[in-house]
């Protein structure tokens, strides 16, 4: 008799990809071992683009221009640090911005990651950056 697994829980992002040359910017928060793209979660009152210009202005003390962000494309897998059955889907986007790049309390490092870094990436970060520049 098979038992019934229960459905995965799916967590909703929304990161930016800001690409210089063959790098990446990546993010890096206190305590964890892995960088990431800068974003984050999608609260439930608002959209992935709302969640991208809040998150980005928190982690970096940047403010994307709204009307220059693009979508990028969904990716979704088991996330890095997740418990067993959560998916993280991750909508990316890429934009330009306003201001200076500051990492904020919250990030303990900021990085221009290159191909040869990628693996100081967490795996959703290295499957991303692998299918949008082939790097």
């Amino acid at each position: 008799m098979n038992a019934i697994r229960p459905a995965p829980r799916i967590v909703e992002t929304a990161n930016w990809i800001f690409r210089d040359g063959g790098k990446v910017l990546s993010v890096r928060s206190h305590g964890r071992d892995r960088f990431y793209l800068p974003g984050g979660k999608i609260d439930a009152d608002e959209t992935a683009i709302e969640a991208l210009i809040r998150e980005i202005r928190e982690e970096l003390g940047v403010m994307l221009i709204e009307k220059s962000i693009r979508p990028l494309g969904i990716h979704a897998g088991h996330g890095h640090n997740q418990p067993s059955g959560v998916i993280v889907r991750m909508q990316c986007f890429a934009a330009r911005f306003t201001g200076t790049l500051t990492p904020s309390r919250e990030i303990a490092e900021m990085r221009w990651l290159s191909q040869r870094d990628r693996h100081l990436m967490a795996p959703m970060g290295q499957k991303i950056t692998a299918a949008l520049f082939d790097i």
